[in-house]
C-alpha cells in the first residue's frame, strides 16, 4: 500500500482524534513506528492491522470512519492538494462527478506510482448517477462517499449519497443531486497562492 494512503490514516486519526489515540493504534497494530513515510510502500497487511486498531480504538465500524476519512481529504484546512486536484475536475459538482473516471490518471500525473482502483460513473437520468469503484484499496468506495459528500459542499450542492455495497470488491456509490446551486461554494482559483 502506498505510503500516502497510510499517512493519510495517520494524519485524520492525529487531527480527529489526538495523538494519544494514534500511539494507541500504532501499538495494536503491532507497526514497529510510530509515523508512516508518505513516499515508502507498505504491505498492505500493516494498513489492515491499522484500520481494524482504528476501529477498536473508536468502537466504529470501519465504513464509518473511511467516509470520515473521506470528508477530512477534502475540507480539513491542513490537506489542500486533494481539494486542488479534485476541483480541477471542473467548476460544477456535475463537472466534477464526470471528471472522476479519469481521478487515478490524474493521481498518477502527480505521484507516478500511487496506484487507485478505477472509477465509472454513470448517469442514469438528470442528476441520478452511480459511482462504481474497482477492488484495489479496501474501502475505497467509503472514503470515495466522504469525499463525495464533502465535494458538494465545497461545490455549493445539495446532494444525496449511498454506498450500495460491493461485488467482487468493486464498490459501488448511488449520487442524486437534488440541487447543484444549493448554497454558495467555497472560493477556488486555478492557481496556487504563495
Amino acid at each position: 500500500m502506498h505510503g500516502l494512503i497510510n499517512k493519510a490514516i495517520e494524519s485524520f486519526t492525529c487531527h480527529a482524534y489526538g495523538q494519544d489515540s494514534w500511539m494507541r493504534v500504532a501499538e495494536a497494530a503491532q507497526l514497529g513506528f510510530v509515523e508512516f513515510e508518505a513516499m515508502l510502500l507498505y504491505d498492505s497487511a500493516q494498513t489492515r492491522a491499522v484500520l481494524d486498531a482504528l476501529c477498536a480504538e473508536l468502537n466504529r465500524p470501519q465504513a464509518e470512519i473511511l467516509e470520515d476519512l473521506g470528508t477530512y481529504l477534502v475540507s480539513d484546512p491542513k490537506v489542500k492538494s486533494l481539494r486542488r486536484l479534485l476541483r480541477f475536475g471542473g467548476e460544477t459538482y456535475v463537472d466534477f462527478l464526470h471528471s472522476l473516471d479519469d481521478l487515478p490518471d490524474r493521481a498518477r500525473l502527480a505521484v507516478s506510482d500511487l496506484e487507485l482502483p478505477w472509477m465509472e460513473l454513470r448517469e442514469h437520468t438528470s442528476g441520478t448517477f452511480s459511482l462504481s469503484c474497482g477492488p484495489g484499496i479496501p474501502g475505497f468506495g467509503s472514503v470515495m462517499l466522504g469525499i463525495l459528500r464533502a465535494m458538494a459542499d465545497d461545490y455549493g450542492a445539495l446532494a444525496f449519497l449511498e454506498h450500495l455495497g460491493g461485488v467482487n470488491g468493486a464498490e459501488r456509490l448511488s449520487i442524486t443531486l437534488v440541487e447543484s446551486a444549493f448554497a454558495e461554494g467555497r472560493s477556488f482559483d486555478l492557481g496556487a497562492r504563495t
